[in-house]
Order: C-alpha cells, then structure tokens, then sequence
C-alpha cells in the first residue's frame, strides 16, 4: 500500500472509529436525540448531513487559500447553509414523508458542530482529495450513530424495525410483546445513548481502538 493510499484510508476511517462524532467527541446531540425514534428518520437524517458534510468540505477545500482567516467561520456557515437549503428542497420534493418526520432538525443541520468542526479542524487546512475522505468518513460515522441508537429505540420502544409505517414495518415479536415506551419518548433517548456510550468505549478499550 502506498503512503498516499494509507493516508487516505486513515481519514477515512478516523471518523468512522477513533473519532466517531458521537461515539467519540459527543457531537451532534442534538439530531441524534431528536430524530432516532426510528430506523429510517435516523437514517435519513445522516445521509442529509453527510451530503452537507462531504460538498462543504470540498468547497472549504477548494477555497481554503482565498478565505480570510478573519471571517472564516461566518464564510463556513454561508457554505453550509446553501448545501443544507438545497437538501432541504429535495427532501421535500422527493421524499415529502421523511422530510415531514425529520421536520426542523434539516434547517438545523447549519448549526451541526460535526460539520463545523470537519470544516475547522481539517478541511480548512488540507486539499480537496483528504477533506473528501475524511468528510465521507465523518458521515458514515454519524450515520452509524444515529441508525444504531434508532435500532435500539425502536426495537425496545415498538417491537419494529423499518417503521413508522405499519405496511412496511416488520415486527420481531409476538402479540403479547409489551414494548418499554419510554425507549419512544425523548427521555428514552437519552437512556439509550448512554448505553451504547457504555459499550462502544468498553468496545474501543478491549480492542485498543
């Protein structure tokens, strides 16, 4: 493997792993908690912010030696916020269900530090072909986090998985499963997080991740 591939792989799969935007540096609670109810909201929302992610990073990239240091974070902030409005509308034309589910946390992804952060701490200092593995990386990271949480609460919470929608949802248990409602609710969220935050560091220290 040569050393440029090496690197990318490392970009790639630091945000993945090592430093998982949730699992890791507990960025982005605020989606996570607020959509994860189900599989596919949670799904959906990471595949919306890493979309945004991954074509901010390319332009920061790109125009990284033209922005003054002075204003980079409103320049940041304007990059994100065209990407996110051009999400928003082919959310709501093409997936009208989910954008009605994912509700106010689409506009909210501006204010996503995990984006933010990609965008201060590497894309603003490295080119265009790293801040693209390293974008894609992130994203993937966050979207794991989000569909593992939505996994955990809408198992525990409805008895389902690939709900809301009871056509489509596929129920793993009997009629007289009694689902925890409170793994449904937005306190349950929270307890859910704080479980898997327990397993995935019990994870990453047994395998010395």
């Amino acid at each position: 493997m040569s050393k440029e591939t090496s690197l990318y792989l490392k970009d790639f799969t630091r945000g993945i792993l090592k430093e998982n935007p949730v699992f890791v540096a507990l960025l982005g609670m605020c989606p996570l908690l607020g959509v994860t109810g189900f599989i596919v909201n949670g799904f959906g929302m990471g595949m919306a912010a890493m979309a945004v992610l991954v074509a901010s990073s390319l332009v920061v990239s790109l125009l990284r030696n033209y922005i003054p240091p002075q204003v980079r974070i409103p320049c940041f902030i304007a990059i994100i916020a065209t990407f996110v409005t051009v999400i928003d509308m082919v959310l709501q034309a093409f997936q009208p269900v989910l954008y009605e589910a994912l509700g106010v946390f689409v506009p909210l992804i501006v204010a996503n530090c995990v984006i933010l952060g990609r965008l201060e701490a590497f894309s603003s200092k490295k080119p265009v072909a790293r801040s693209f593995f390293d974008a894609v990386g992130a994203g993937i990271g966050f979207t794991l986090a989000l569909v593992l949480l939505a996994a955990v609460r809408e198992i525990v919470g409805h008895g389902t998985i690939l709900g809301p929608d009871p056509e489509s949802a596929i129920h793993l248990f009997g009629p007289n499963f009694e689902p925890m409602a409170l793994f449904a609710l937005p306190p349950g969220a929270f307890i859910a997080l704080g479980l898997l935050l327990a397993v995935v560091n019990m994870l990453m220290k047994r395998f010395n991740i």
